[in-house]
């Protein structure tokens, strides 16, 4: 038995024996991965395989224990976790030892100790012994990079995981450190190596009397200069070294003394990129910079940094000037003083403006912006240097304001004061008497009234700009002050159509109005009610709309300045009660203008949606105003109502759709509960008490015998449903369904069916999974199939199946394949075929008024590529299967589907696919025509390859669509032949004058649009192969 288990542990030692030979004599590299396996699996012990390696680990042939070493440190980098503490003693010794050993050894031996640093089994001392060892034994630099890389490695492994023992050397380590660096030159290294010194500095190694040193070794590769070579594998890009360093220099403020002459010395040289990152070290360094650091340096900094802004060409190297001087002045103004020591803060803020305060009084001249940017990115440093720095230079130009006339002086004077202005915004003051504009305010309103009044449109703008900055200021501007300015905005809202300044009143009106309701619902909004009573004037006298012009812009106003939840009370029963007067003239309002007191509901609407206060408010008292409207239109009355037929057109009632939808789609779940149980039975039963004025002279019954103006008002009854939270419940939900669903296959006009279909579609989509869905779903199907079979409504029936298939598709339903299969059934049927095709546009497509994310719909992320992976194929093969008749109907559908898919998703499709499109080109319908060039355009750009293949008759076809009868196919084909400039040159140079000829005709194109496509796209054919195109 005992020869046995001899012979069993010999065994395993013999074929351990074998491998260690095999990869010690037989040059292979197989047996390492092997042995170590074993090591792990427990058939041996690191100590078996170092007495296996005896003979090897003491040949006197260096490669022989060169190859020995590498065996164990392979072992060892997959097997030192279970290594014990006793046997790294020994390990680490032995690798020491080995540090002296020949050149062709040091590789294996550093491998092994990078293992060994890894150990959690690391006696104490040993790391320190580790590094005096490589510090005094190696040579780092003249290793190959892979080699110093390790050492890099086990120093930062060291530094991980023993701090406090390699902290105990002192500042020795720092100097090891400094010879092991000193001299690299590979940026896979140098990233490594300025992370340990970041590494040093940051957790508080000594660095004793090397400091300088320290800085040398790191400082001699600033400004990086580093170009990767093309296909680098490792990634390594300019801007990580030239961070990794700048974090290393701006790390502590020992390194000032030696750090900012340099950085002086490099913004001062000829080298943009030299210049762009001093500036951005210096602006690193204030971060952690004090006084004491930056004292001495001071005039030289501030002499550069007004170089650079003075006299550069760049724009980058401007920013970077600007932001260093900030950064500095902030450095000054966080700096704690003693009660003996200089303010360095007011001597460096008094040489700005010494030498820029100057300029600022020559504003035609070309340094007067350069010193306004200085002394802005100055005084934006801090609230003492703003003080400081707006204190001396608002007297100065508030007096060349008023020593210029000159419109244009004045407004760079203007421009100027409001930059100092927004900078005050940046710092608050708690006491009042303290705010440095109060002393100004008076010559700061007085300035700025001067500019609204101006003729000159661009000093009105920035007249508007400054006084919404000096409102933004607290307690600032006076009632007085509010009272003119309101005044100002009202005249400026009211200017003719192509001044900018109407568009910049009404936006500051909005901003305003929120600061001071108060002053907005007194002086503006009775002004601009008054306007609306006078153009109800005129409409109750027949005149007509005498001041049409005024009366968009007052719409446009009250809207505006409906900022603030006190000024929505007012405003909005204006608008409404505006809409009610409409009718009330002997003469019809137009379509256009109950749109636009529509547009105006809505904008408010949109303002409204922020607070939940005012959302309700709005939505309790627009909605059922604008529903009893609509439904007063609706009914029939004795005396023929002049606004009733404009109510009911089909522009107007999706208006008035979009008002509602947008004051229901913020409601919270209990407030729209509330107003659901009013609405919905408004529909259903006819139930008009929550209407204001609701003595209607007839019923309002739009599914039951309604009249065609009552069955469109579902558009009404659309927009709220589909608003709703998804967890609110519809109260007669069953029925609600069953009457739109009838309603969507009758025999009435297709507004009102087509709003039906989409208003079931919205409520399937939201309705949870289950049996009752599964009910609708089934009823739906049935009323399509017996639409779809014969008689009158085959269309309405067709409109029903597109909106029920977007639904589904949309939330991934499994009923939506078959739908989409019957769909693509119609592309051959002929009176649906082109409809059918064209439905394909609406299911890839966003909708505006329901199944919208807005809307609460349920829209998963990607339905546009499930879509396309689930139907295309289909699509193709019905193509090739089908009449020649009918193709042109397949092609529009994909054409459709293509067009609206991500590229990405398209991109790896395309060779498949591009036949196919380039087939569509050739297809009569202009439709189908433009659908394919947006499709192909893209294409063209990102997939150049693979369009270079078809050049022949992707040429052919664009020029010939570039004199097609529809403008827009000319223009897309035009701006694809544009696009194929971007193909390889030598594929376009065989085709170059057949298109520069071929391009001549469009340039006489008699639309503007037209000739300018075509001017650029010649213009990109004649540069093909030309020196640097």
């Amino acid at each position: 038995m005992a020869a046995a288990a001899a012979l069993e542990a010999v065994a395993p030692l013999g074929a351990l024996w074998g491998l260690v030979q095999d990869f010690v004599m037989g040059q292979q590299e197989g047996p390492a991965d092997q042995v170590a396996a074993d090591v792990k699996s427990g058939s041996y012990t690191v100590l078996q395989v170092v007495e296996a390696l005896g003979s090897s680990l003491e040949n006197p042939e260096p490669r022989t224990r060169a190859r020995g070493i590498q065996l164990l440190s392979q072992v060892l980098l997959q097997c030192h976790s279970l290594l014990l503490e006793k046997e790294v003693v020994h390990l680490i010794l032995f690798y020491e030892n080995r540090l002296k050993d020949h050149h062709l050894v040091i590789p294996s031996v550093l491998q092994g100790l990078r293992a060994l640093s890894l150990c959690v089994a690391l006696p104490p001392g040993l790391a320190v012994s580790v590094l005096k060892a490589i510090f005094q034994e190696v040579h780092v630099q003249s290793l190959p990079q892979v080699d110093r890389h390790t050492v890099y490695s086990i120093i930062t492994n060291f530094m991980r995981t023993r701090e406090e023992e390699l902290k105990g050397l002192g500042a020795d380590f720092t100097f090891g450190f400094i010879q092991v660096m000193d001299g690299e030159k590979d940026p896979r290294n140098l990233l490594v190596a300025f992370r340990i010194v970041y590494d040093l500095i940051s957790r508080d190694y000594s660095l004793g009397p090397f400091v300088e040193e320290l800085f040398e070794v790191t400082s001699c590769y600033f400004p990086i200069d580093f170009t990767p070579p093309p296909n680098d594998p490792h990634g390594i890009q300019r801007e990580d070294l030239i961070l990794s360093l700048r974090a290393v220099l701006a790390s502590t403020p020992r390194f000032a003394e030696f750090l900012l002459p340099l950085l002086i010395e490099k913004v001062d040289s000829e080298i943009l990129s030299a210049k762009l990152d001093s500036l951005q070290t210096l602006n690193a360094c204030c971060a952690v910079y004090g006084q004491k650091e930056l004292k001495d340096f001071l005039p030289s900094l501030w002499a550069s940094i007004r170089r650079e802004v003075f006299q550069t060409a760049s724009e980058r190297v401007e920013a970077e000037g600007l932001a260093a001087l900030n950064s500095l002045t902030a450095c000054l103004s966080r700096s704690v003083l003693r009660a003996d020591a200089e303010d360095l803060l007011d001597s460096f803020l008094s040489n700005i403006l010494q030498d820029c305060r100057h300029h600022l009084c020559e504003p035609d001249m070309k340094l007067v912006w350069p010193s306004a940017k200085l002394l802005q990115a100055a005084a934006g440093a801090s609230a003492r240097a703003c003080d400081h720095i707006t204190s001396d230079v608002l007297p100065l130009l508030l007096e060349q304001f008023h020593k210029h006339s000159q419109s244009n002086q004045r407004r760079t004077i203007l421009e100027m004061i409001l930059g100092f202005l927004k900078l005050q915004q940046k710092w608050s003051h708690e006491d009042k008497d303290e705010r440095p504009l109060s002393g100004f305010k008076d010559q700061l309103c007085s300035l700025m009234f001067m500019a609204l009044a101006d003729p000159n449109t661009q000093l009105q703008l920035v007249g508007i700009r400054t006084l919404t900055v000096l409102g933004a200021q607290p307690d600032l501007l006076s009632s007085g002050d509010l009272e003119l300015a309101v005044g100002h905005l009202y005249r400026l809202s009211f200017l003719e159509e192509d001044s900018q300044s109407w568009v910049a009143a009404l936006e500051a009106s909005g901003s305003l109005a929120t600061l001071y309701p108060v002053a907005f619902s007194s002086h503006l909004v009775p002004k601009l009610a008054e306007d609306l009573c006078s153009e109800e004037s005129d409409l109750a006298r027949g005149d007509g709309p005498t001041r049409c012009s005024r009366h968009p812009r007052c719409l446009q106003a009250l809207s505006a300045v409906s900022t603030h939840p006190s000024i929505v009370k007012e405003t909005l029963p204006l608008l409404l009660q505006h809409l009610c007067q409409m009718n009330r003239g002997s003469v019809s309002p137009g379509t256009s203008e109950v749109i636009a007191v529509c547009q105006s509901l809505q904008q408010v609407a949109e303002k409204c949606q922020q607070d939940p206060e005012s959302c309700w408010y709005f939505h309790q008292t627009a909605v059922p105003c604008l529903l009893a409207l609509a439904v007063q239109a609706s009914t029939p009355e004795k005396e023929h109502s002049v606004l009733k037929r404009v109510l009911l057109e089909d522009e107007v009632l999706a208006t008035m759709a979009s008002v509602i939808a947008t004051a229901t789609t913020h409601l919270s779940p209990d407030l729209a509960a509330q107003s659901v149980a009013h609405i919905v039975p408004l529909f259903l039963d006819g139930n008009i008490s929550f209407l204001p004025e609701n003595s209607f002279s007839g019923r309002f019954q739009p599914f039951q015998d309604g009249s065609s103006g009552q069955r469109r008002l579902v558009a009404l009854l659309m927009a709220f449903v589909c608003s709703l939270p998804r967890n609110v419940e519809i109260p007669q939900l069953n029925r609600l369904m069953r009457e739109l669903l009838e309603l969507s296959c009758c025999q009435s006009c297709p507004f009102s069916t087509t709003a039906a279909a989409k208003c079931f579609a919205g409520l399937l989509n939201k309705h949870p999974a289950g049996q009752e869905l599964d009910e609708f779903l089934q009823l739906a199907v049935d009323k399509v199939e017996a639409g779809l079979s014969s008689g009158p409504c085959r269309s309405q029936a067709f409109t029903l199946l597109l909106w029920v298939t977007k639904a589904l598709v949309l939330r991934y339903h499994p009923l939506s394949s078959c739908l989409t299969e019957r769909l693509m059934g119609l592309l051959s049927d002929p009176e649906l075929g082109p409809a059918a095709a064209d439905g394909f546009s609406l299911l890839m497509s966003d909708c505006t008024d329901v199944l919208t994310r807005a809307g609460h719909a349920e829209v998963r992320i990607m339905f546009r590529q499930r879509f396309f992976t689930d139907n295309v194929p289909a699509l193709v093969q019905g193509f090739h299967a089908a009449p020649q008749d009918v193709k042109p109907n397949y092609l529009k559908g994909l054409s459709h589907v293509l067009n609206r898919l991500p590229k990405p998703v398209l991109l790896p499709e395309l060779p498949t696919l591009l036949s196919l499109l380039l087939e569509a080109l050739s297809c009569p319908d202009s439709v189908v025509q433009l659908s394919t060039l947006s499709c192909l355009q893209p294409l063209l750009l990102e997939a150049p390859q693979v369009m270079s293949l078809h050049i022949d008759t992707l040429v052919t076809k664009f020029l010939t669509l570039s004199a097609s009868p529809s403008m827009a196919v000319r223009i897309a084909a035009l701006q694809c032949m544009h696009a194929l400039t971007r193909l390889p040159t030598p594929v376009l140079l065989p085709y170059k004058p057949q298109v520069i000829r071929a391009l001549a005709k469009p340039l006489d194109d008699k639309k503007r649009l037209v000739r300018k496509e075509a001017v650029s796209a010649r213009g990109e054919w004649f540069l093909l192969g030309s020196p640097g195109s």
